[in-house]
């Protein structure tokens, strides 16, 4: 009986991924795709995705989960061992954006049905580790600016969501995307942008 029960949760353990990785590719091509287009494309009928995932919000609030977890993890290394804040920052970001790129319609899909507001609490923890980051470079007056920390992480924050929508509009070539949030980034937290544009510069060869 256990062998049996564990066959079964791994079958549905791999047809549940298997449907996230799918509608994942779906959703990107196509923001509207419906669950019967997901199911189609996973090669399972209707109601096995929806025994995993009770509605197409609750789908996409999945994979904003796993979008943020991912985004974490990336910001989490690039800035680990680097002992100067403004290279810290720097690096975080361009991790952050090799992430996000892949995700940025998403996002922007997540903001029609999570809301804003639920994908600011899921980046809670980034935006934390942020603002410490951040505190550290004012302190240390690596960076100067009129808000605290905790505020200009939300600057932060808002900044690559801007670049994120400027890239689906159009209005930026993604190649260039993640260099330029990088300089932005550190141009709001006081740098002058010939300092950050040298020090992206060198990290992006």
């Amino acid at each position: 009986m256990t062998a049996m029960t564990t066959g079964h949760t791994s079958r549905a353990d791999a047809n549940r991924r298997r449907i996230l990785d799918v509608a994942l590719a779906e959703l990107l091509r196509d923001p509207d795709a419906s669950m019967d287009q997901i199911a189609r494309a996973a090669g399972v009928v209707r109601r096995t995705v929806y025994g995993h995932f009770p509605s197409r919000e609750a789908l996409i609030s999945t994979l904003t989960d796993e979008a943020v977890e991912s985004l974490a993890a990336a910001h989490a290394a690039g800035r680990a061992g680097v002992a100067d804040p403004a290279e810290a920052v720097a690096r975080s970001v361009l991790a952050v954006w090799e992430i996000a790129d892949r995700y940025r319609l998403l996002v922007a899909l997540a903001q029609r049905t999570v809301t804003v507001q639920g994908i600011r609490e899921r980046l809670t923890p980034v935006r934390e580790a942020c603002a410490e980051l951040l505190q550290r470079g004012l302190d240390r007056g690596t960076f100067g600016s009129p808000l605290p920390a905790p505020a200009l992480a939300y600057v932060h924050e808002q900044i690559l969501f801007g670049v994120m929508e400027a890239v689906n509009d159009g209005l930026l070539p993604p190649a260039e995307a993640g260099a330029a949030a990088a300089v932005a980034v550190l141009t709001a937290a006081g740098m002058s942008p010939e300092r950050a544009t040298a020090l992206v510069a060198g990290l992006s060869d």
